[in-house]
């Protein structure tokens, strides 16, 4: 129990390039535009996305520079490691999953 908490406390965080394209429209599928860029420290991609997703869809939390609208279904999330690669989330009703570059148009 103790080597499971303080793995938690342990946990080395990485600081991630984030990018988010959306729609001009809210249920389009084509046309995605690069709305916000930013740096979010998190443990790994899936603590980044919830992260995002909380930072934009919380009034108190929006960046004051922010125009676009709220992150819905179907907007798509760019994290930038580097050397490391480039990787494309989809958020969909189940969740952020995971996609190929080629879908961002």
């Amino acid at each position: 129990m103790i080597r499971m908490f303080m793995g938690k406390i342990l946990k080395p965080t990485q600081c991630y390039d984030v990018t988010l394209f959306q729609t001009p429209q809210f249920g389009q599928t084509k046309g995605y535009r690069q709305v916000y860029r930013l740096t979010v420290d998190g443990e790994d991609h899936d603590d980044v996305l919830a992260e995002v997703y909380r930072m934009f869809n919380v009034p108190d939390l929006v960046p004051k520079d922010y125009e676009a609208r709220y992150v819905g279904t179907g907007d798509i999330l760019l994290i930038d490691e580097g050397k490391y690669g480039q990787f494309f989330y989809r958020l969909s009703p189940d969740g952020w999953e995971r996609i190929h570059r080629m879908h961002v148009r």
